[in-house]
């Protein structure tokens, strides 16, 4: 995506919650997040595929702008050596809808959005469904893309040993694998399903 794009989203969704977008600090501080050095698969370009796809999808959303605000700060916090990222993501965006003068209401939906892609659990309801089918939508990437998103996750966890790690990746995507359905929403489903269950099925036994 542009600079100029995710501009217009990022304004969009504040415009969808009936709140004046902020300073363009947050903004910026969140795409420096993106930017940080330990991360090569959450990245801006992972937030920008994501984004390009909510703008594609975006007539499925209930709450447009929490959908879109919760994409923009789902990995927000990303340690690649703690299991609470989604928590503090989700903490982050709630105290900036707040600060905002969003509804307490609307803080809340984002800081479940933003829980959920934790992927412990189906989603429930269609803001939700969007969001993960949205976040897991590189599963269904075409080969070369996928492939890098491999690497680019393998990267990431580099200092985890590879006898550790690779048993450890292979059970996370046939978890994905086993499910009846990797995708919620219809459209997606129809774009994404038969080619994400190729590419998971040739990485766990490549």
């Amino acid at each position: 995506m542009t600079p100029e794009a995710l501009h217009a989203n990022w304004t969009e969704a504040w415009r969808a919650l009936g709140v004046a977008s902020p300073s363009d600090a947050l903004c910026t501080a969140l795409q420096q997040r993106y930017s940080e050095p330990q991360r090569h698969y959450h990245t801006m370009q992972h937030l920008g595929e994501c984004l390009a796809w909510f703008e594609r999808e975006k007539a499925n959303a209930e709450h447009l702008g929490e959908v879109a605000l919760a994409l923009w700060f789902h990995d927000a916090i990303y340690d690649v050596h703690a299991h609470d990222n989604e928590a503090r993501s989700a903490d982050w965006a709630r105290q900036a809808l707040i600060e905002a003068g969003a509804t307490e209401a609307a803080a809340e939906r984002v800081h479940a959005l933003v829980m959920a892609t934790r992927h412990d659990a189906v989603p429930e309801g269609r803001d939700a469904e969007l969001l993960i089918d949205i976040d897991l939508s590189i599963l269904g990437a075409e080969r070369t893309r996928f492939d890098e998103y491999e690497r680019q996750v393998h990267a990431e966890y580099a200092f985890v040993p590879e006898d550790v790690r690779l048993p450890r990746r292979r059970a996370i995507l046939q978890r994905f694998l086993d499910r009846k359905a990797i995708y919620a929403t219809p459209r997606m489903h129809a774009q994404l399903e038969a080619q994400a269950r190729l590419n998971l099925q040739r990485s766990i036994t490549g």
